[in-house]
């Protein structure tokens, strides 16, 4: 195993702590987890959950990402992926500079093209080729949005930021994520647009949701229902409504709201009876299965268990749904499984996620906790367990 085996999550806890000169008992006080909870993830004994890092770092009044240590940079270092990070953050910050001369564009009609092209890439969790092709599409769009103000092209330039902020939040770059939600909102105004409006709010709730901050993402949610107003009949603004209480149903498990969280569900599913299959629609996988999927993890993040991986069981995912929520869904299945002590379930479930979509896999921080806790689990890892600790990073 790695000699970086020993940096973890349970030990940038502990660092935290100290730095905050808390006691393990005063920071078990302070978040809904037992001391020996606390105890065991600071030693390595139990992986930290997501929603556990959250409460930490809420606790500790720090980001999430300094217990999680992303970016991890020696992996982006080895797969040339942090490279390509800073000619992202470069285009993004040319926004409000105007047009510029010197600047020669593909057409409209292969720009717009380019554009849908990302949001295939990001699904397909190509996140090299899509962070490779991004600053170019960017920069162009932004030149030729300030020279023809149509609502078309500013339409693509928020598509442009929303997969700018999908590649970096796998990457783990969380900063830049927001910067790009920022850049979705200004443009989403400029092209006259309510459903890229509601669709920032969405993605701004799920922020709040790894940061620990339930009631704001929830907050978020409902004014992204509003932005909808009377254009939430068609089926276009039908599917960003769904979207939306999906995120919702999550945001309201970890809060612990049981009922509210079935709610969402519920709005989600009919949403979806109507639509169909809509996940082409802005992008955002959302269909009948998609909702049968966040129904799973609003299961898993009451902590059932044992209905999770039933209803997990009972998912069968067709060829039509996109390479990163299938990964999404093999890596919270190793997550339940984990939890119920099944670890030879668990690590065919992460092996699955790897085979879907390694790169996302390899970036996740819940496969990262996943991997650590079949490490622990295992009394003698077997070797296909020690290849995967070694291939995410440990």
């Amino acid at each position: 195993m790695s000699k970086r085996s020993g940096d973890h999550t349970g030990t940038r806890i502990q660092e935290q702590r100290r730095l905050a000169r808390l006691t393990q008992r005063v920071l078990a006080d302070r978040i809904p987890y037992s001391y020996s909870w606390l105890t065991q993830v600071e030693c390595g004994a139990r992986p930290a959950s997501v929603d556990f890092t959250a409460a930490v770092a809420r606790a500790l009044r720090i980001d999430v990402t300094v217990l999680t240590g992303q970016p991890y940079v020696t992996q982006l270092q080895e797969d040339r992926l942090a490279e390509l990070v800073r000619p992202i953050r470069e285009a993004m910050d040319l926004y409000d500079l105007g047009d510029d001369p010197l600047v020669t564009t593909r057409t409209v009609a292969e720009l717009l093209a380019a554009a849908e092209e990302l949001c295939a890439l990001v699904r397909a969790t190509r996140l090299h080729a899509a962070a490779a092709a991004l600053p170019d599409v960017i920069t162009e769009l932004t030149v030729l949005c300030w020279r023809t103000l149509t609502t078309e092209l500013w339409q693509a330039l928020a598509s442009a930021y929303r997969t700018a902020h999908d590649i970096t939040v796998k990457l783990g770059f969380y900063d830049l994520a927001t910067v790009a939600l920022d850049r979705l909102g200004w443009a989403a105004e400029r092209a006259g647009d309510q459903r890229l409006a509601a669709m920032r709010q969405y993605f701004r709730g799920l922020v709040y949701f790894r940061e620990g901050e339930y009631r704001i993402g929830l907050r978020l949610v409902r004014s992204g229902h509003g932005l909808l107003g009377l254009d939430g009949s068609s089926r276009a603004a039908l599917t960003v409504a769904g979207q939306l209480h999906l995120g919702g149903s999550v945001l309201a498990a970890r809060a612990g709201e049981a009922d509210l969280a079935a709610e969402h569900i519920a709005q989600a599913r009919e949403h979806a009876q109507r639509v169909g299959d809509a996940s082409k629609l802005h992008w955002l996988n959302f269909s009948p299965v998609n909702v049968s999927l966040h129904e799973m993890s609003v299961a898993m993040e009451l902590r059932r268990y044992d209905e999770a991986l039933r209803q997990a069981k009972a998912i069968r995912l067709p060829t039509t749904v996109a390479t990163s929520r299938r990964a999404h869904f093999y890596i919270d299945r190793a997550r339940v499984e984990l939890e119920l002590g099944r670890g030879e379930a668990s690590l065919k479930s992460m092996m699955a996620a790897r085979r879907s979509a390694p790169e996302q896999t390899r970036y996740h921080p819940w496969a990262r906790e996943t991997i650590r806790g079949l490490v622990h689990l295992s009394r003698r890892a077997p070797e296909p367990l020690r290849a995967m600790a070694t291939w995410i990073g440990m």
